[in-house]
């Protein structure tokens, strides 16, 4: 008796504990992705322009004039890119160059991913400046505050044959580095530069990679975005965030329910450890259960018996389970005794936490199915050789 009264706790801690894990995981998980998603949007446009064919399009049409001048706009940005090669002293790497429109600087959080210097495109005598990623910073040795060393910046010549001097090939460029700015990897190779001055070295006078858009807080983006996609029809391409950084966001949610998956198979090793403790129990009582068919108990009502056991153990290890996710994911929350390493900035360096109802809906619904799986296992055991029973009775 004692021991089939040990195997159950155990089989209701199981379920406890991964029940309690996977609640805190989740919302972990949660954390870090709103965090991530959050610095990608401190940069990335609400929407994005792109033309379907094509590096470049003229942005002088009367539609995008008619589009920079609509009222439930916060920001229109021109933006110009291309793969470029950048010289700093006797180092080179290659990476991209953003040319932006002046409504770039608008955006309110620029300030935010600045790890060095400042976001400046433009000297007091309008002279351009470049705001530098962090890799680009960190390939090139790049001295922000030294103001007698310009970056060189190369672009190959358009339509230009074959030269026996490799630099008559290129254009070049100086400019000077204002800043240094970090997102993630997939943004940080980049320099940002006025338009002005990336049209000078691709030489491309009037077309844009892209315009940038970000609306007024209140709009409802799916209808804008709906309504600009068909009004330049096949040309043309819009894109939310979501549609513009597709790895980024497929990733999160690939690692998320790979995650879950991970922990509902430890949640089933748990699980079943109710079936081995209802199978000792219903050794245990095998007696029992033939005095109680003589006395007209049916085989669905001694199933039931068991099947209600099981329910129980785990229902009790569940529920218990969910608050103690919940209260630690509050703690976390308020107190934030865990701490991050500093590489993604979180206030006061502590793990990120973000409560989802949805989350506890479907470790419940998870736990449940894999419950009454387990326990309905157990109760078909309670009746096999019932029969037989009864006769050595």
């Amino acid at each position: 008796m004692h021991a089939i009264n040990i195997i159950s706790g155990i089989s209701m801690m199981g379920i406890l504990i991964g029940t309690a894990v996977l609640i805190i995981l989740l919302s972990v998980f949660n954390g870090l992705e709103k965090v991530i998603v959050g610095i990608n949007s401190n940069f990335s446009p609400e929407l994005r322009v792109e033309a379907r064919l094509g590096k470049t399009f003229d942005p002088n049409t009367a539609f995008f004039k008619s589009l920079h001048k609509d009222d439930r706009l916060f920001s229109y940005t021109e933006v110009l890119e291309d793969k470029v090669v950048i010289q700093y002293g006797d180092k080179t790497f290659i990476g991209n160059l953003k040319g932006v429109s002046s409504e770039f600087q608008r955006n309110p959080h620029l300030d935010s991913i600045i790890l060095d210097g400042s976001f400046t495109l433009h000297y007091s005598n309008n002279s351009p400046m470049a705001v530098i990623g962090v890799i680009v910073q960190n390939n090139l040795s790049v001295n922000v505050h030294n103001s007698f060393f310009p970056l060189q910046i190369y672009s190959p010549k358009r339509g230009n044959s074959v030269s026996i001097n490799p630099a008559d090939e290129f254009t070049t460029r100086s400019i000077f580095a204002s800043g240094v700015f970090s997102i993630q990897q997939d943004y940080d190779d980049i320099v940002i530069v006025p338009i002005e001055f990336a049209r000078g070295l691709l030489d491309i006078p009037i077309g844009v990679s892209s315009i940038d858009l970000n609306y007024k807080k209140g709009t409802d983006l799916s209808a804008v975005q709906a309504e600009l996609q068909e009004k330049i029809r096949k040309d043309f391409t819009v894109k939310t965030r979501r549609e513009q950084d597709t790895i980024l966001y497929k990733t999160l949610n690939y690692e998320k329910w790979a995650l879950f998956m991970i922990l509902t198979f430890v949640l089933i090793i748990a699980a079943f450890n109710i079936v081995g403790s209802l199978t000792i129990l219903v050794i245990d009582k095998r007696k029992d259960i033939a005095i109680l068919t003589s006395l007209g108990a049916n085989k669905q009502l001694i199933r039931g018996i068991f099947f209600f056991e099981g329910m129980m153990i785990s229902l009790i290890g569940c529920f218990i389970g969910i608050v103690l996710g919940l209260a630690f994911c509050i703690l976390q929350q308020r107190y934030g005794f865990i701490t991050v390493d500093g590489k993604i900035s979180v206030p006061n360096n502590a793990y990120p936490i973000d409560i989802k109802p949805v989350d506890f809906g479907l470790v419940f619904l998870t736990v449940i199915i894999i419950s009454v799986i387990a326990s309905g296992i157990s109760a078909r055991l309670s009746v096999k050789g019932l029969d037989d029973i009864k006769q050595d009775l």
